[in-house]
């Protein structure tokens, strides 16, 4: 099941510095960004084997996620650089709702694969 987690942000009055150390729970072997989204939908998808970490760097969107058969679907709003949400290998996820300015960053526990992703959402969803 997917799950948010606050990183550890360090304030004061030259800024804000936030810190990824020690709790992303797998070695990150891949990362990329989605930038510039219209009103497009993003994702869709499930892995076999990936593991990912996303962080809105700037601005907001919000992704869904569902883990499994007759499980509910919850609805994560990354709106802070200091939130991190964790998306498991068995979480059908997609992104919407970014602002114009979102920037969002994945960090990644495989290499990319394009035979490890499943596109077949859940049959049944629980609402």
């Amino acid at each position: 099941m997917a799950n948010l987690i606050n990183l550890k942000t360090f304030t004061d009055a030259r800024g804000n510095l936030t810190v990824i150390e020690k709790v992303i729970p797998f070695d990150i072997k891949r990362v990329f960004y989605i930038y510039g989204v219209d009103n497009s939908v993003r994702g869709h998808h499930r892995h076999k084997k990936t593991i990912q970490s996303a962080i809105a760097i700037q601005g907001e969107c919000q992704i869904h996620s569902q883990s499994g058969e007759d499980l509910p679907i919850e609805i994560f709003s990354l709106n802070s650089p200091s939130k991190c949400l964790i998306i498991n290998r068995e979480d059908y996820h997609w992104m919407d709702n970014f602002s114009k300015d979102c920037i969002l960053m994945v960090f990644a526990s495989e290499y990319f694969d394009a035979n490890d992703y499943i596109y077949e959402p859940y049959k049944k969803i629980s609402r």
